[in-house]
């Protein structure tokens, strides 16, 4: 739905106002989180270099706050210390032993979209603005746009700063516990016109959704969206989505299917941009919202069962009909943005931030680092002279002072003034150090000298104590993480019609190809309804807890070694132990593993000729 301000109706008119009214209320009641939002990240990233006073008389001879020349980024330094490029890896449990096959596919279709979506990038920009910011938000949505010869729409996944989300006032508890939640989302002019058909005239009305700039200017071909979720009066989703004085979208339930269908014939266009039914070629084409589908041909599921196509039955006058079999479509009824917290807080929507927690210490370092270097630059060589008009220096005789007599002379001397820092530089550390066990890290987790861990061992422990400290955050992460998960096996199986390929691992190494089918998720219950199983929550979703190890390529091939030579293939000198040594070093994906498990595959069965036959084998 598009409509500009001429042409909007009443309805529309009014819906706009309300919009526009919530989003300034709520946005209200942020009160000064906005501006400190903008703090944060200016002292992350070095930029505020304002002295807040730590004596009354701490200020410049003018009144002004004091600056510090050189800045030493603590708080960059502890943050860049916790962030972790690894990216958590699904794990699936069916709670019934009937649905073990269904949580396998689903892991393994996971993983592949884990490959496909740029999640390398948006856990780096999540694992910076977390701790920053105290939590970010997913956006992840359905994208029917991106189209392939073989299927329509996949997956979208985005990263939202909490600058760019309005919540609802006084709800704490998550985005599913609210109303309502108003997006903000920066686009270019072009880009609207392609999405909404509409072209928007009026200019960027929030520059800060698209940057951290508190005073940022106006682009001129970018617009700002505002795109606002909302729980329906049926408990689905509605949309309503605005660009200044232009309506784009209002949608009562958008989670709902839409399809364009012929109305002569009834036949299903999926193509948006056809214009005519390519069945009867009539050109009355309307789009609505469908609850079920009729399945008249027979679909085969992954576990060999079918769902049944057409039956012949008999219509209300008693004439043969085939009727089709009718399978209900899934509506997920979620928000499609939920929170990653960086630490739990009681009363407030988003974490503990790690930059408000050092803020004072990073003050103290700017203080301590200007004191240092002014002694610095006042130290240095002084020389005494008399005070006398008369007194010369010969330039033409090297340097050749005259002194008229024996008192001047002596009034003549040199001073050293070194400046003793060792205060300064104890008190620095000390805040330094104060920085550090706010957060939980320890020289060991940084990587750093230990000097109070003499062994391996005690750098371990060391270092275990550290994550045990920051263990919440990774649980915080890896509850999100499997909430995308959640998210992501919903909107496939709700609008993934075309069955989309997926590549795993078999048991030996190899690529097993695979297919994900939305209707692998669908059952007869006890009346012989068909009804889609994701609506009973049988699998749960969680993130796999060998993913660390895993990641550690070369920490398994020291263990798959290690395990070789104690035995546990088998024999170390047989063939076939160092045939099963070779298969796992191949699965860990070892450099060379594979020709050398060939070579030993080719010797074994040259072995095997090479044996004499058996008494049975004479017989």
């Amino acid at each position: 739905m598009k409509e500009t301000e001429d042409e909007m109706t009443g309805d529309n008119r009014a819906k706009l106002d309300y919009w526009r009214d919530w989003a300034g209320r709520n946005e209200a009641a942020l009160g000064d989180e906005p501006r400190r939002m903008d703090e944060r990240e200016a002292l992350y990233r070095g930029e505020k270099r304002e002295i807040a006073p730590l004596t009354p008389r701490d200020r410049n001879r003018d009144g002004r706050l004091r600056t510090t020349v050189h800045l030493r980024n603590i708080i960059a330094e502890n943050i860049e210390s916790e962030v972790s490029s690894t990216i958590p890896q699904p794990k699936v449990t069916a709670r019934r032993q009937s649905d073990e096959w269904r949580a396998k596919l689903l892991e393994d279709m996971l993983r592949n979209e884990l490959d496909r979506l740029p999640m390398e990038t948006l856990n780096d920009m999540m694992e910076r603005t977390v701790p920053i910011q105290g939590g970010a938000y997913w956006l992840v949505e359905w994208d029917n746009s991106r189209r392939t010869a073989s299927a329509v729409g996949d997956v979208s996944i985005r990263m939202l700063h909490p600058k760019q989300v309005i919540p609802q006032d006084g709800v704490f508890t998550g985005v599913e516990d609210m109303d309502a939640v108003v997006l903000k989302l920066p686009q270019t002019r072009n880009g609207i016109r392609r999405m909404y058909g509409v072209d928007v005239d009026e200019g960027e009305s929030d520059p800060d959704a698209r940057t951290l700039d508190a005073d940022a200017d106006t682009a001129e071909d970018m617009v700002t969206q505002y795109v606002a979720y909302y729980r329906n009066e049926r408990g689905g989703i509605g949309k309503f989505s605005w660009v200044n004085e232009t309506v784009l979208e209002d949608m009562e339930d958008f989670e709902a299917r839409r399809l364009r269908r012929c109305r002569s014939c009834g036949e299903i266009i999926a193509d948006p941009e056809e214009k005519t039914c390519p069945v009867c070629g009539a050109a009355q084409i309307s789009e609505g919202e469908e609850e079920t589908e009729d399945v008249f041909t027979p679909i085969r599921t992954g576990n060999g069962t079918e769902i049944p196509g057409a039956a012949a039955s008999l219509d209300e006058m008693g004439l043969p009909v085939m009727q089709p079999t009718v399978l209900p479509y899934y509506k997920p009824d979620v928000f499609p943005i939920f929170l990653q917290k960086n630490v739990s807080v009681f009363g407030r929507l988003l974490g503990d931030s790690d930059v408000d927690k050092i803020a004072d210490q990073q003050n103290t370092v700017n203080r301590m680092e200007t004191k240092i270097i002014d002694r610095f630059v006042k130290a240095g060589t002084r020389i005494t002279l008399p005070d006398r008009a008369d007194f010369r220096v010969d330039p033409e005789d090297g340097e050749k002072w005259y002194i008229g007599n024996a008192a001047d002379a002596s009034m003549i001397g040199v001073y050293q003034f070194s400046g003793d820092l060792s205060q300064e530089l104890a008190y620095l550390a000390q805040v330094y150090e104060e920085a550090r066990q706010a957060l939980g890290i320890t020289d060991s987790f940084q990587g750093r000298k230990d000097s109070t861990a003499q062994s391996g061992v005690a750098k371990q422990f060391s270092a275990a104590q550290s994550a045990g400290r920051l263990e919440s955050k990774r649980i915080m992460k890896e509850a999100a993480y499997a909430e995308l998960f959640k998210r992501i096996v919903q909107l496939k199986v709700a609008y993934a019609d075309e069955p989309r390929p997926i590549v795993a691992t078999d048991d030996r190494g190899g690529a097993r190809y695979e297919e994900f089918n939305r209707y692998d998720f669908y059952e007869q219950d006890e009346n012989g309804e068909w009804r889609c199983i994701l609506e009973d929550d049988r699998f749960l979703f969680s993130c796999d807890t060998s993913t660390p190890l895993a990641n550690n390529r070369e920490q398994m091939w020291q263990d798959a070694v290690r395990m070789f030579t104690a035995g546990a293939f088998g024999p170390p000198q047989s063939t076939e132990a160092l045939l099963l040594f070779w298969t796992k070093l191949e699965l860990l994906r070892y450099p060379g593993a594979g020709d050398t498990k060939e070579y030993l595959e080719k010797l074994r069965e040259e072995q095997t000729k090479a044996q004499p036959p058996t008494a049975d084998g004479d017989r």
